[in-house]
């Protein structure tokens, strides 16, 4: 099994920015962790600040044998763009949040890419990127 996560804008700053949010963990290192506890599984990742490079790389596996875990950033609220282009693709997408959108500011609690993923995990942390995957793996059986 392929699995791609993707994370969005400021995610580059996880470990640094706002760690009562985010955590004291960079995304890099945890990283290594889903590495080592799922080495049945192909995962790659990738981060951009850029919306058009993030809709490049879904185009880019959308039509391939990945499965995709989406932490859109701020996109999330904002993004048409990525909304569609997860809808053009074949690969499922799920949407991950380290927080809980819904305790957030009023203007996180609404996603646009939501209704074009399979579904959403938010507010467990890291620890959603690690529910995620076991989520595709019970999908893939």
């Amino acid at each position: 099994m392929k699995i791609l996560i993707i994370n969005g804008p400021n995610l580059n700053l996880l470990g640094k920015r706002e760690p009562e949010v985010y955590g004291a963990t960079n995304f890099e290192q945890y990283f290594e962790v889903l590495d080592q506890q799922f080495p049945e599984v192909e995962l790659s990742y990738f981060q951009s600040n850029i919306e058009g490079e993030i809709i490049d790389k879904l185009h880019e596996v959308g039509f391939s044998k990945y499965a995709i875990l989406l932490n859109a950033g701020g996109y999330t609220h904002t993004s048409v763009a990525i909304s569609d282009a997860i809808k053009a693709i074949e690969s499922p997408v799920l949407e991950v949040h380290i927080s809980n959108i819904y305790s957030r500011e009023e203007y996180r609690h609404k996603s646009i890419i939501s209704s074009n993923c399979v579904g959403m995990i938010s507010g467990l942390g890291l620890e959603g990127y690690l529910l995620g995957i076991a989520y595709f793996i019970n999908q893939s059986k």
